[in-house]
């Protein structure tokens, strides 16, 4: 069955897709009871919400399964199943929303926060585009709002800096090589489909979740922005990965982030790719751009210690053009200028 199309055998049926929400929560009691509540209030619900907790302390289950119930008593019509996977030891967030996603069964599944709220008609707008055989994964523009849910004025995308060209890359299915410059998709906000995520598994060491199943989206031309900001994004303070305005002070802490935590994931991510592009159908060209893409981070990795060191071939990098392709240009080169070889304090 179509995921979007909607069966009209009864009014229930008629406002349920099939589609499956992956909710991730670890101690998450603050704000766990409007999310649950705004995924249920969707028309069309989904089928299933599917709970993965990573060893939560709090009260985070109780709360989610009295809001379901009581949401059931309200609305019998509605069967809409919970499932709750419950972790002794916690995993961390990309192994959580593997299993998590691993154990749904709708040919849709969304991706979720504990501590974001879904807008009215969120699945309704979202759900349709997988009617799009060749749509593998969409993601959006989210608000950024704070701990009390207000907003704050501030779009997820203007946070990440994303430039119309990129955006419009994205939106178009152009996606692999905004990509293989930096990440722009966000997990809440993405639905995928399960065939896709099935193949994608499992998610390599190196890589977060979101950004590994949008780069095996883009390598099939699957990906799809919809710039518009279709979740509110919590930020309050405790988040596993958020979002900021993007202020010169943090844009500073970025680049002096050490190289020694910093560009071996770099180097980790572009071959663990490398490895996997076979089995994920990738184009000779494709695999020539991923094969650059590592030898451009090997590069960077080699840089010695020493920032003075490192201009000559910092120079031979911009002016083969590696940097605009492969980094974010500037922005890189800059970091590789200033970026100290390891934090303060360690040897």
């Amino acid at each position: 069955m179509n995921p979007s199309r909607r069966s009209s055998n009864s009014p229930v049926e008629a406002a349920v897709v099939d589609v499956s929400v992956a909710l991730c929560t670890r101690n998450g009691a603050a704000f766990v009871r409007e999310q649950v509540r705004s995924i249920l209030d969707q028309r069309p619900a989904p089928r299933e919400i599917v709970i993965g907790d990573d060893a939560s302390s709090d009260e985070t289950l109780a709360i989610i399964e009295a809001v379901v119930a009581r949401y059931r008593a309200e609305h019998p019509e509605f069967a809409i199943v919970l499932r709750i996977l419950r972790r002794d030891a916690p995993l961390g967030v990309t192994r959580n929303f593997e299993q998590t996603i691993a154990a749904c069964t709708g040919s849709i599944v969304a991706l979720c926060d504990q501590d974001d709220v879904w807008p009215a008609g969120r699945l309704a707008r979202l759900v349709p585009l997988f009617d799009d055989a060749a749509v593998q994964l969409v993601h959006t523009d989210a608000r950024l709002v704070d701990a009390a849910g207000a907003d704050t004025g501030q779009r997820l995308l203007a946070a990440l800096e994303a430039s119309p060209r990129e955006v419009a890359s994205l939106e178009t299915g152009d996606a692999l090589r905004v990509l293989l410059r930096r990440n722009l998709v966000t997990g809440a906000t993405t639905l995928v489909r399960r065939e896709l995520a099935e193949r994608a598994m499992p998610f390599p060491d190196s890589w977060v979740h979101d950004e590994w199943l949008a780069v095996v989206a883009a390598i099939g031309g699957g990906l799809r922005l919809v710039a518009e900001p279709w979740l509110d994004y919590r930020q309050h303070g405790g988040n596993e990965i958020g979002a900021s305005a993007p202020t010169w002070s943090r844009r500073w802490e970025r680049l002096r982030e050490p190289r020694d935590e910093r560009t071996p994931r770099l180097v980790a991510r572009s071959r663990a790719l490398l490895e996997r592009l076979d089995e994920l159908g990738a184009s000779p060209g494709q695999r020539a751009a991923v094969s650059r893409k590592a030898a451009h981070e090997g590069h960077r990795a080699g840089l010695p210690a020493w920032q003075p060191l490192r201009i000559p071939g910092i120079v031979a990098g911009v002016v083969s053009g590696r940097y605009t392709r492969y980094s974010r240009g500037a922005i890189d080169v800059l970091r590789d200028l200033v970026q100290p070889a390891t934090r303060p304090g360690r040897r």
